[in-house]
């Protein structure tokens, strides 16, 4: 994945590089695709997403780090391709009607921001978790909505020289729950009419 310069700070930290690789990956945006994300903040996966979708619209409800977004989002313009909105909102109002994918960074408002995304049938729906408590009521409320594909945890660790061996410093793992409001079942109904693993 290209670097990205993020010259400005929100005072809550990026995305880790590779928290965004897997999330980006996970979301898999194309040049037709409409992004949505709550919480840009510093604006590390703004800039990621509008590398490759055709339109980006982040939400951002503190004025302060909306700004920070929009001065990273311009360090990065060379490679930004997108038709971009800032919004200086809080989920889910400001979320667009039309998205094909959508990001959550934070967990404020998630239920109401996932009832959103079933209402307005989002494709693609990624939200990134660091508590276990807060990552357990995010199942749930996914699960509820029946909306759930997958829950991925994971944990990076970056080496360091140590004595003149490596040793290593790890993150705080992250929860990233994964899921479609599309309303597709790729579970269902095969050619003779019984479930497609069924048919397999």
């Amino acid at each position: 994945m290209m670097p990205i310069a993020l010259p400005h700070d929100a005072k809550a930290g990026p995305t880790k590089s590779e928290v965004r690789s897997v999330t980006l990956g996970k979301l898999d945006l194309g040049p037709d695709d409409h992004f949505a994300e709550v919480g840009s903040c510093t604006g590390a996966v703004t800039i990621e997403a509008a590398r490759r979708a055709g339109r980006v619209t982040a939400l951002e409800r503190k004025a302060d780090r909306l700004d920070v977004t929009e001065q990273n989002l311009a360090a990065n313009k060379e490679s930004i391709s997108a038709d971009i909105d800032l919004r200086n909102a809080e989920a889910p109002e400001g979320l667009p009607e039309d998205a094909d994918a959508l990001f959550l960074g934070g967990s404020r408002n998630f239920e109401a921001v996932l009832d959103h995304a079933v209402n307005t049938e989002v494709d693609r729906i990624v939200m990134n978790v660091s508590r276990l408590e807060i990552a357990g009521q995010a199942t749930e409320a996914f699960r509820e909505r029946e909306i759930l594909e997958e829950v991925v945890q994971f944990q990076v660790s970056h080496g360091y020289e140590l004595a003149g061996a490596t040793s290593f410093n790890s993150d705080n793992p992250v929860y990233m729950l994964v899921g479609s409001a599309s309303g597709s079942d790729d579970e269902s109904d095969g050619d003779n009419g019984e479930p497609a693993e069924a048919t397999r």
